[in-house]
């Protein structure tokens, strides 16, 4: 057996399974577990993923975040055993596989528009009705 083939096993029993799928431009809120000295707690920190790079067992994201007048990016294992959830709240419409112009952006500048999916189509309808009076 070769050395890169011991190495993909290692890591396939390493891997979380139950990941949502999400890509740049979605906002997530990852809980994170917090040690400190004997207690642990979970910590949630919500963002914009800017960029996702790597894969397999290294893959990173990076999340953006601005907020009380500063902003904040971290960069997150994916399948790192430190991360208890990962939640997608929304998901953006982007057309950039790094999004790193809005770190310095704040308010409606920094906005990203939703991503409405197939299954969730608006459907803006009117409904007027017509009534035809008699021309006099």
């Amino acid at each position: 057996m070769k050395q890169c083939q011991v190495i993909q096993e290692i890591e396939a029993v390493q891997l979380k399974q139950n990941l949502p799928e999400f890509k740049v431009g979605d906002t997530l809120c990852v809980h994170q577990r917090i040690i400190e000295g004997n207690k642990e707690r979970i910590q949630l920190f919500t963002g914009t993923v800017v960029a996702k790079r790597g894969g397999g067992l290294s893959e990173t994201f990076a999340l953006y975040r601005f907020s009380y007048g500063s902003g904040i990016e971290r960069v997150f294992l994916l399948h790192s055993p430190k991360i208890a959830k990962i939640e997608v709240t929304r998901s953006g419409k982007v057309r950039k596989a790094k999004l790193y112009y809005i770190c310095g952006l704040s308010g409606k500048a920094s906005k990203i528009q939703e991503h409405i999916g197939p299954g969730k189509k608006a459907t803006a309808q009117t409904n007027v009705e017509t009534t035809e009076e008699p021309a006099t």
